[in-house]
């Protein structure tokens, strides 16, 4: 693991003391996983040895921020399993860095120096994902106007990340099966079989166990995605890192933004490390963004009234799915904007996702298109 000059303090910063918290600090130095974790602890990140050494542990873990023991048991399992040619299917809530997971086991295969291809299977509607998965040939369907090669054509001797997989129509998870056991395909339209040498990362936050039981993911197929599991932990799992990611985040948008952030007040980072943060780290990176646009001096000017409104539950009387709080997570951001899904300002921004996904989540969770 390298170890590099950072402008951030060597501890984590308290949040009952009423001095403020410096931001920057002359001298200071901190330990980071591919220049991007800060020093959290006086004591190094972990005794894994190859994130100290070896010639590509600069990149293996970029963008992953934390060291709380949740995260770092992930990380360890990633090392475990990443030298492999095994399938990994990584479950966790929207917002929790699954793409960032699968990178890392990428980054530490040998299977690094070819391209990892990344498909958002919810992204894409139902009717196209066949072709954009193993490609056409010319006149396959209508517009087919030439043969095109599919993601998994692409990533041939490498990597292929299914985002989502979850939302993979059941007609076409036959196909995908064929592909995860005998290695080969047949682009749409025709019918010549083609081999091919890719290893399968898959990701969804849905609960694909309980979708199987439903009769609404095939059973073949989930037990050949589930060959080696990894949960990533929501950010209310590991609050400690809310302060690292905090920092992170400022530092790399107040550089974007020309601005000098020096000062986050420990009444603010309370705030944050109380907050629920239903979106995770990209609800919280979208939040720090805003908060550094507001701050024209050197502390950091959050609105944290907004944070109020969604206090940490320590104690509920009554479990929800995990479908009724992304339904009402998105029925807020959309009524927050005034039911706008694009624009930088609109819903999708808001949440920290694509236009075209979060209409299709719409869709799927049942959410009327205007308000009643």
């Amino acid at each position: 693991m390298s170890i590099a000059h950072s402008p951030f303090t060597n501890e984590i910063p308290t949040v009952s003391p009423p001095p403020s918290l410096p931001l920057i600090a002359r001298g200071e130095r901190s330990e980071t996983m591919a220049g991007d974790v800060d020093r959290a602890t006086t004591g190094p990140n972990t005794d894994c040895a190859s994130w100290k050494s070896g010639p590509y542990s600069e990149q293996a873990f970029d963008g992953i921020v934390g060291r709380s023991k949740a995260l770092q048991h992930v990380l360890r399992e990633v090392e475990v399993v990443a030298p492999t040619d095994s399938g990994v299917l990584i479950q966790g809530e929207t917002g929790t860095g699954k793409e960032l997971i699968a990178r890392a086991i990428h980054n530490l295969s040998g299977r690094r120096d070819r391209p990892l291809i990344k498909l958002n299977c919810a992204a894409i509607p139902s009717g196209l994902l066949e072709s954009e998965l193993f490609g056409h040939e010319r006149g396959a369907f209508t517009g087919a106007l030439m043969r095109k090669a599919g993601r998994l054509e692409a990533a041939d001797k490498g990597t292929l990340f299914l985002d989502e997989v979850g939302d993979i129509p059941l007609e076409l998870q036959p196909k995908l099966l064929c592909v995860l056991q005998e290695h080969e395909f047949e682009r749409l339209g025709s019918t010549r079989t083609q081999q091919v040498d890719v290893r399968v990362v898959a990701a969804t936050h849905r609960n694909l166990k309980q979708m199987v039981e439903k009769g609404q993911f095939r059973s073949d197929l989930y037990y050949r995605l589930h060959v080696f599991p990894l949960s990533v932990p929501s950010l209310r799992e590991r609050r400690e890192d809310i302060p690292l990611l905090v920092r992170h985040f400022v530092a790399e948008f107040a550089r974007r933004l020309k601005r000098r952030i020096e000062t986050i007040s420990p009444q603010v980072m309370e705030a944050f490390t109380n907050h629920s943060w239903p979106g995770n780290v990209r609800e919280l990176q979208n939040f720090m963004e805003r908060a550094v646009i507001l701050s024209p001096g050197n502390v950091l000017c959050a609105p944290i009234a907004e944070l109020k409104e969604d206090p940490v539950r320590t104690q509920r009387s009554e479990l929800i799915t995990l479908e009724e709080v992304d339904r009402e997570h998105v029925l807020r951001a959309l009524q927050a904007t005034n039911w706008v899904l694009g624009g930088p300002h609109g819903a999708a921004a808001r949440l920290g996702m694509k236009r075209t996904t979060l209409y299709y989540r719409i869709r799927k969770l049942n959410i009327p298109m205007r308000p009643r």
